[in-house]
């Protein structure tokens, strides 16, 4: 019974709603309105970068070149090393302005575009500006760098103090536990300075780059690069040529105008800081205290025992050959040399 009076309800509704809709009548169709305002280009930002031309693709090849690419170490991601050897920790420490990362980091990269510019942040060609430029304070004594850009570089690209530090003037033996103890690996922003070393006597002081570079690394290791090999993001100053390695002096002809002079001027100073260090490490490995891959004898020795070695790792580790900071490399080779002999 209920189903039949349901029925006999919805049929009259449904009858009523197409008497209706068949009398509704539908007036002259009016005029058409304005189009409206365009929305914005999805790619339109993109475009500032990832055009047509081929200059983007050209950094990235020679970043694929780079030891930062190819030989960063980035693995070594716990929270000390993270800072330097890993993208991601770097961009962290960067904004915490902390020594190590907050934890670990996970899938770690090594440094790579987004590591020292603002890439994919405003999405326009302003995302192109280095991360940060401003000073940096030495680990060693706070001493605040001066390079221009190369302030980026100076972050990583320092002495990392070790532990113990020998203090120059002590009584006290000095008890080292590893053979990598030392000034670690990339100590050029202090000798660029002319700072950080174990300064056994006086007379030091700085050469010529040191007050007058004032992009500081950028000047010559990103000067207009040869192919992959040198220059550019590759970083790298030397390539191959002949069989024989050619200084990229792209970065340099603006003071040193002669180029054959240059070669001359970088063959004679690598000369004379070779043959300091060469002198130095004898006598570290006749005094036990260095072994021949330039490795720290672990033990107990006199501070100025391990200032020695401390100073030979310093300058042999910047890699230059006298060329970061010529006055200050060999005044530190000689004083050590004269204090140990």
């Amino acid at each position: 019974m209920k189903k039949l009076v349901t029925l006999l309800l919805i049929v009259p509704a449904l009858a009523l709603a197409i008497i209706v809709a068949s009398c509704t009548k539908e007036g002259e169709q009016g005029p058409p309105g304005e189009n409206g305002i365009n929305g914005t280009d999805g790619t339109a930002t993109c475009g500032q970068c990832h055009d047509s031309g081929e200059a983007f693709l050209a950094k990235v090849i020679q970043w694929e070149a780079s030891t930062h690419a190819t030989g960063g170490n980035f693995e070594r991601n716990d929270k000390s090393c993270a800072p330097c050897h890993t993208s991601m920790g770097f961009r962290e420490v960067i904004e915490t302005h902390a020594d190590t990362t907050a934890a670990t980091v996970q899938n770690p990269t090594p440094p790579n575009c987004y590591t020292c510019h603002q890439i994919h942040e405003t999405y326009e060609a302003a995302d192109w500006a280095l991360r940060t430029i401003d000073p940096v304070a030495l680990r060693t004594d706070g001493t605040n760098t001066s390079m221009g850009q190369g302030n980026l570089c100076s972050n990583c690209h320092q002495i990392n103090p070790p532990n113990p530090m020998p203090v120059v003037g002590a009584t006290e033996d000095v008890t080292i536990t590893s053979p990598y103890w030392g000034p670690h690996h990339g100590p050029q922003a202090n000798m660029f300075t002319g700072n950080g070393g174990y300064e056994i006597g006086s007379g030091y002081e700085n050469s010529f780059h040191t007050a007058n570079v004032e992009s500081g690394c950028v000047q010559c290791h990103l000067a207009d690069p040869y192919g992959v090999q040198a220059g550019g993001h590759t970083m790298n100053m030397t390539y191959a040529y002949h069989g024989h390695d050619v200084v990229n002096k792209a970065g340099c002809l603006e003071c040193h105008t002669n180029p054959e002079n240059l070669d001359i001027k970088i063959e004679e100073t690598k000369a004379v800081i070779d043959g300091l260090l060469e002198t130095l490490k004898a006598d570290l490995i006749a005094m036990g205290v260095l072994d021949e891959g330039d490795h720290v004898v672990p033990g107990t020795m006199p501070s100025l025992s391990a200032g020695a070695v401390y100073n030979y790792l310093y300058v042999l580790e910047d890699r230059s050959g006298g060329t970061h900071n010529y006055a200050y490399a060999k005044k530190l080779l000689d004083n050590t040399i004269a204090a140990i002999q």
